[in-house]
């Protein structure tokens, strides 16, 4: 039986949750390049990462290295809502030590401003 190990958003600081048959020490290598992944994501019209932004909601680490994300948009119209589970699959996936990576597209609960970190605040200026 296979146990998972979650990654979960609110306040940016990853926390791993559950036990994992992957050794503590990879798991964290795994979870800080995961984090370094979604960092590298952009939201085309915001000077902010994704993760800073406070729209990745879940990131699900499994014992085989599938990775699975719940994430979200700014707004449910953005231009970009199709293209933008793509790349952070792509960004995710290219991490070492990663098999897979799926990208699941939810608004529950609804994206806010209370979502972003002091570092995305500070991008844009939203003090």
């Amino acid at each position: 039986m296979s146990t998972d190990a979650t990654i979960t958003g609110g306040s940016n600081t990853p926390a791993v949750e559950g036990a994992s048959a992957i050794r503590p020490e990879e798991m964290d290598r795994l979870t800080d390049a995961i984090v370094v992944a979604l960092k590298s994501v952009y939201d085309p019209e915001i000077p902010a990462d994704i993760y800073e932004l406070g729209l990745i909601y879940r990131v699900d680490i499994d014992d085989d290295r599938k990775v699975a994300i719940d994430m979200t948009l700014t707004a449910p119209g953005c231009p970009v809502a199709g293209e933008m589970p793509g790349w952070v699959e792509n960004a995710v996936s290219a991490v070492p030590g990663v098999q897979s990576c799926t990208v699941t597209m939810v608004f529950d609960p609804p994206w806010d401003q209370s979502r972003m970190s002091d570092e995305a605040r500070v991008a844009l200026d939203m003090w």
